[in-house]
């Protein structure tokens, strides 16, 4: 059974139940039904800070708070990275925000300096309570040495048997990612407990927890939510020192998804926004070096990728380069992209998007491709309309490095099919 997320392991009220008893007893003593005085003007900015329920487990929740009635802004902290709704509104108490790029809304209502409400979309909800005169808790004392990287040994539904961890710590306080085949989970934040490292962010595409627990023999338990939302216990071993061995010991975006006849092209044919129809044998296309990314607009790590994708195509386009974006989106999205739209938006997309249809149709509308399981997937198309290259997922910014020898293993690759050089060794 789920712990109540107001209650810690101990069994003990948390520090939310606490605040929230005695702001209560205030209440009833003064005969003041309060209302927070931000609620009325908000010329400076509220911070909120608490937890939300994740399957039992407290995710850290900081949320800012600036204006006033249907001029609210929301922003979601995790570190240095921000994340403000769409739109909001306050009235009499009651707080909504939307975060229109993943279809995602919060609402709560604000009494005795206490926030209580859900965040909800796509057909799942989470509660949470902050305060607002709320602190993070404070870490343990001794806490161990975690940082470098780490991979993660798993046999993963999507085929591959390695993630990597990357950490960065500071005292008793760490920065984690985890990659995956299909892209990675994005900053995760915490500290030391005195047991294990809680790390976890909450961004407008939801919450996201996991445990790094350091063993006796010098690996580490990591403990993550499956796409079922039941935990999962891996171990991580140390990676190796030597460059090539951490290369050979991870899965190779390169070699995931294939075509199952390599010689032929990659057909498509969906329709874009406004209706018309966009076929890779359209006129407009030939000649031209082409990327095709499946993807959608739920999905983190594609919208990770989608400024990239729109750099490249600023970049490169005078000088023949096109670039599609192919979404699959739930069924309650199909007959109105609202949140296709708000991202298209978001990052100012000017290359062609279409609609495919729903997610669980992606090899029906792609038979042609092998393992094609993950989001995104990108198809570099070189001017003869033969597929060159095939990536599997998407490093996004908070893996770093990678992220930066990806983007740059990427213009050199578009450069090369430009110019038709198409020698792909040292891409590879």
């Amino acid at each position: 059974m789920p712990m109540n997320p107001l209650t810690p392991k101990s069994g003990q009220p948390s520090r939310a139940v606490i605040l929230l008893v005695f702001s209560l007893m205030a209440a009833m003593a003064s005969g003041i039904h309060f209302v927070h005085a931000a609620e009325t003007n908000r010329s400076s900015t509220d911070r909120w800070v608490g937890y939300a329920d994740l399957n039992g487990k407290e995710v850290p929740f900081h949320l800012e708070l600036r204006g006033a009635g249907d001029k609210v802004v929301g922003t979601l902290v995790n570190g240095r990275e921000r994340y403000a709704s769409s739109s909001g509104i306050l009235s009499e108490g009651h707080l909504v925000l939307h975060f229109d790029y993943y279809a995602n809304t919060l609402e709560a209502k604000l009494t005795g300096g206490l926030l209580n409400g859900t965040f909800s979309g796509r057909n799942r909800s989470v509660t949470l309570i902050a305060h607002s005169k709320g602190e993070a808790p404070k870490p343990a004392t001794g806490a161990p040495n975690i940082a470098g990287d780490w991979v993660i040994a798993v046999q993963g539904s999507k085929g591959e048997h390695n993630w990597s961890l990357h950490v960065r710590q500071g005292g008793a306080r760490v920065v984690g990612v985890i990659q995956r085949i299909d892209g990675d989970t994005g900053s995760l934040y915490g500290h030391w407990d005195g047991k294990l490292f809680s790390v976890s962010h909450f961004t407008p595409a939801g919450p996201s927890y996991a445990e790094l627990k350091p063993q006796p023999d010098g690996t580490m338990q990591v403990v993550t939510f499956a796409h079922n939302n039941e935990l999962q216990t891996h171990t991580a071993h140390r990676a190796p020192v030597n460059a090539q061995n951490q290369q050979e010991s991870a899965d190779d975006p390169l070699q995931h998804t294939f075509l199952k006849t390599p010689t032929e092209p990659l057909p498509f044919h969906f329709p874009d926004l406004n209706g018309r129809q966009v076929s890779n044998t359209d006129v407009e296309f030939k000649g031209k070096v082409v990327i095709v990314s499946i993807g959608g607009s739920w999905c983190p790590n594609c919208q990770d990728e989608a400024p990239f994708l729109e750099d490249l195509y600023r970049r490169f386009h005078p000088q023949g380069l096109d670039v599609i974006e192919i979404s699959f989106e739930e069924e309650s999205q199909l007959s109105n992209p609202s949140r296709l739209k708000a991202v298209i938006h978001r990052f100012g997309l000017t290359f062609p998007v279409l609609l495919a249809g729903t997610p669980e149709q992606l090899n029906e509308k792609f038979p042609t491709v092998s393992n094609l399981n993950c989001w995104p997937t990108t198809f570099f198309i070189g001017r003869d309309g033969a597929v060159k290259v095939i990536h599997t997922g998407y490093s996004g910014p908070a893996t770093g490095k990678k992220n930066s020898e990806l983007q740059n293993d990427t213009v050199s690759l578009v450069s090369r099919l430009l110019s038709q050089q198409l020698s792909l060794s040292s891409f590879r």
